[in-house]
């Protein structure tokens, strides 16, 4: 979706989020009457969520959705870009306008600020987090390692009614982006070792392993170097000599940005969204954050 004025937001997360997902009773053999229910989409009855739900549950709606968005909207004074992507719960990406960018290495590495807001349907709260997005790789990414990048908000119906509240709360999340800055600054600023890096995230194969293995590691570490080469010379860094010494942020991002854009498609991992969450929550990118962090200490 293009840039919108905060009283367009609703309008347009409505349209992409054009259903509901509503509860069913499950039965048993010879229709049965089981305590469980499933939850559907009134679209396409596709099944939501990963099992089943007691009667006492109440899936949140699209009006709920839309509160969280509108409010996420006006911390960022309105005039925002809106995304969304509905994979067993609602998920919005809400971006400000282009002069709340930070350059991180002279002017051509910028990364400009995100909210990412996920409304599953598996119990749990919503999450609304401060995340990054890097012109450079175009990694969005979640450091979750960094305290106060990600808030709970309670998983319940009538949001609405709570918009003073929530505008407070993305207002909050918002004065988190100075310290996440700072923190990506911190990691620009420190070299590490790519190779003793990689070896980290990545144990070599044993001796004794197959020929399979063996490949593997040497493609990934191969694809992780090349994108590596091409982001320093495309941000206008130096080309890497012989030590293989670069800053932190660049040794986790050249893994992130592997993982979002060239491991292997898994699950159905296949769209641009689809992407971004799975590296959000892939291990690997978890240690190669946490490593990162740890060796610019």
């Amino acid at each position: 979706m293009a840039n919108q004025q905060s009283a367009d937001v609703s309008a347009s997360v409505r349209n992409a989020f054009n259903f509901t997902v509503d509860k069913y009773p499950l039965g048993g053999p010879d229709n049965m009457p089981t305590p469980w229910y499933g939850l559907f989409r009134s679209d396409n009855m596709d099944v939501v969520g990963s099992g089943s739900v007691t009667s006492r549950y109440v899936p949140h709606t699209t009006d709920d959705v839309c509160a969280l968005v509108e409010a996420a909207a006006e911390a960022f004074d309105g005039d925002v870009d809106c995304r969304t992507h509905f994979r067993h719960g609602h998920y919005v990406s809400i971006a400000p306008t282009k002069e709340h960018r930070v350059s991180i290495f002279g002017t051509a590495d910028n990364i400009f600020p995100r909210f990412m807001l996920g409304a599953g349907y598996d119990g749990e709260a919503f999450r609304a987090s401060i995340a990054y997005y890097r012109d450079a790789c175009r990694n969005m990414h979640i450091m979750r390692q960094v305290s106060g990048t990600t808030v709970s908000i309670r998983h319940t119906s009538g949001l609405r009614g709570q918009m003073d509240d929530l505008i407070k709360t993305f207002s909050v999340l918002k004065n988190r982006w100075a310290d996440l800055t700072a923190v990506i600054h911190h990691l620009e600023s420190r070299q590490v070792n790519m190779v003793d890096f990689l070896n980290r995230i990545y144990k070599q194969p044993s001796p004794d392993a197959r020929q399979k293995a063996v490949t593997i590691h040497k493609n990934r570490t191969e694809a992780i170097f090349n994108r590596l080469y091409r982001e320093r010379l495309l941000t206008g860094r130096p080309s890497m000599t012989g030590d293989y010494k670069i800053s932190a942020w660049e040794a986790f991002n050249a893994i992130q940005g592997y993982v979002q854009h060239e491991s292997r498609t898994k699950e159905g991992f296949k769209g641009d969204f689809d992407r971004i969450l799975k590296s959000m929550n892939d291990k690997t990118v978890r240690d190669a954050e946490r490593l990162a962090l740890e060796l610019a200490a």
